[in-house]
């Protein structure tokens, strides 16, 4: 049984290898993200450089949590195949050592560009030097038992913290000693069997959990984001019904984004499940007219818009 886990382990790992990841721990990882590179480059930054001013060529993309997710979702860029059984536990990795090896492994996979003649070399510098992490990359964050002394070692190094959540560990967020920057929490249907159908749990009790996560979040004192992923024929329907799960809740922002047909997805999903950005902008609209959340601002090129309370 072992020597089966520890062969599917190097499958996995070798996979993700591949796909541009950088493993800093048995269960934790780092992987550039596109608009990091692109930043680097000049041509654009992420949303959440316009939304919320991290500079993108600064930001750490990571996960604590690389082969262990609750959920299995369509849209999900991941080869959701490569995910180890809950109960197939692997010793939570030391969080100073994956802060500290995962600017490493930053550094050394931006080696390269400095040598590029379309590199800001400024930019590039600071990049050596990371001041925001997104923890959320793949796998559900939650689940590592060390997340609060995680975020902690990220806040004494001077980073500000993105935590992205699917809400199905209520219990985990509930006693999360310290606090993110920012709490997202992906809100991915308005209704159960929508949920279920788009997500695909891997427990029985992700709905109930995912609105007690709902629940919880009021009590924070971070800034504090609902993002609604949006899949055209999916769960792209029923903003009553997500009206309903955002007055439970109560963020600072809302973002509704659609869904892009990337990586593995694309072989689940595909083109024909993209919604336009004119599309997502009626939704969000529509959930305007609803709630008292305004539209603030939007990214296109994402096709995402920001609502704030």
């Amino acid at each position: 049984m072992e020597s089966t886990v520890t062969d599917r382990l190097q499958s996995f790992r070798e996979l993700y290898e591949k796909q541009g990841y950088r493993l800093v721990g048995k269960n934790s990882a780092i992987k550039i993200c596109l608009w990091t590179k692109r930043s680097l480059l000049g041509r654009g930054e992420c949303y959440k450089a316009k939304f919320y001013g991290i500079s993108s060529w600064r930001c750490l993309q990571l996960t604590p949590s690389l082969f262990h997710c609750t959920h299995l979702c369509t849209f999900c860029w991941r080869k959701v195949e490569a995910t180890l059984p809950l109960e197939e536990g692997l010793p939570p990795d030391d969080p100073s050592e994956i802060v500290e090896r995962g600017i490493l492994a930053q550094r050394e996979l931006l080696s390269g560009f400095k040598g590029n003649p379309g590199v800001d070399l400024r930019r590039w510098r600071e990049a050596q030097h990371p001041n925001q992490a997104a923890v959320s990359l793949a796998g559900e964050p939650t689940l590592y038992p060390l997340l609060g002394s995680l975020l902690e070692e990220l806040h004494r190094r001077g980073f500000t913290t993105f935590l992205v959540s699917n809400g199905t560990l209520p219990e985990r967020l509930e006693r999360l000693e310290v606090e993110p920057t920012q709490l997202y929490l992906t809100l991915p249907a308005p209704d159960r069997e929508t949920y279920e159908r788009v997500c695909r749990p891997r427990i029985p009790d992700g709905w109930e959990r995912l609105n007690r996560s709902l629940e919880l979040l009021s009590s924070f004192s971070c800034r504090k984001v609902l993002r609604l992923t949006l899949v055209k024929g999916l769960n792209l329907k029923d903003p009553e019904g997500y009206v309903r799960l955002v007055e439970k809740a109560g963020p600072d922002f809302l973002e509704p984004k659609g869904y892009f047909a990337v990586g593995y997805s694309r072989q689940r999903l595909g083109p024909s499940f993209m919604p336009s950005h004119q599309e997502i902008r009626d939704f969000a609209e529509r959930l305007q007219e609803l709630t008292g959340y305004r539209i603030v601002d939007e990214a296109p090129v994402s096709s995402v818009v920001l609502m704030k309370k």
